[in-house]
């Protein structure tokens, strides 16, 4: 009977310890059911760049899908729901949610972020991110380069988003380079902001391999706008930023200057800074007015 006694007693103690722990519980943590949403707290990591969004567009996205979170309860708000809604728009690249203890629903998003916009001569208007992908056209104001031409989407995607990133990722070329230009035998042409020329690189290098292809457009535009600045630099500003019209640097350590595109060139004029030139080793030969 004692055994019994006591034996019941211990029982009692262990109840009484999981009453008392549940109470403090539920104190700690009232019944999700029970509350609301009382703040949203929407980021865009990468606001300060070039994008298409702001807090209030996310904000409207959420509304049109009824997701918006303020005043909902806390309990049937679903975090991977809204990620996923969010990461549905063409603008939005990554998106994510959490909820926390104290009612409050915070979510991060980071951008598509466009680098060039297309105006082929196909009519297609549209706008490339840093990874080649397609972004809608949108009432979107921004001072990007424009590539305009004759050329296929899958060009686009695969070379032109390539060159344009190489050019706004330069603060002296973003600076300078306004449009892009592809002519109908497929090279490049760039249009400068200052100065009345045009600038031809010839065709981008291409390749089956993808990985291939990029490493080789990379060294080729490096290799090409490496010599343009220093032209820029040490030869136009002693001739004129409007003596030429046609700057060709096309061919391999040659910087060729014509008054206008398709005229020949005249080899009875003073050549531009030799020197200075060779020391950078483009062959001086082959600059000429």
């Amino acid at each position: 009977m004692e055994r019994l006694k006591k034996y019941i007693l211990v029982i009692i103690d262990v109840l009484l310890l999981a009453y008392l722990a549940l109470a403090i519980t539920v104190f700690n943590n009232p019944d999700e059911s029970r509350k609301t949403c009382r703040e949203v707290t929407i980021t865009i990591a990468d606001e300060n760049t070039n994008g298409f969004l702001d807090v209030k567009e996310i904000k409207s996205l959420l509304m049109k899908q009824n997701m918006y979170p303020l005043n909902k309860k806390m309990q049937s708000i679903e975090p991977r729901q809204i990620e996923e809604m969010l990461t549905s728009s063409p603008f939005i690249n990554t998106a994510e949610c959490h909820k926390s203890k104290d009612s409050l629903v915070s979510i991060t998003v980071t951008q598509r972020l466009p680098v060039v916009r297309i105006k082929g001569n196909d009519g297609g208007d549209y706008y490339l991110d840093v990874n080649g992908g397609v972004v809608p056209n949108a009432n979107y104001h921004s001072d990007l380069i424009i590539a305009t031409g004759t050329f296929s989407k899958k060009f686009a995607m695969q070379s032109l988003a390539l060159l344009a990133e190489l050019l706004t990722d330069d603060d002296f070329w973003n600076a300078q380079i306004e449009q892009i230009n592809v002519t109908e035998e497929g090279g490049i042409e760039l249009v400068p902001r200052v100065g009345e020329h045009v600038v031809y690189l010839g065709p981008l290098p291409q390749d089956t391999d993808k990985e291939m292809q990029e490493e080789k457009i990379r060294d080729y535009v490096k290799n090409r706008l490496h010599r343009l600045e220093l032209f820029y630099r040490y030869g136009l500003p002693q001739t004129g930023w409007n003596k030429y019209g046609f700057i060709n640097l096309e061919y391999e350590g040659q910087i060729i200057c014509k008054k206008e595109k398709g005229t020949v060139v005249d080899d009875s004029e003073e050549q531009i800074n030799n020197e200075i030139m060779a020391q950078e080793g483009i062959n001086p030969e082959a600059i000429n007015n």
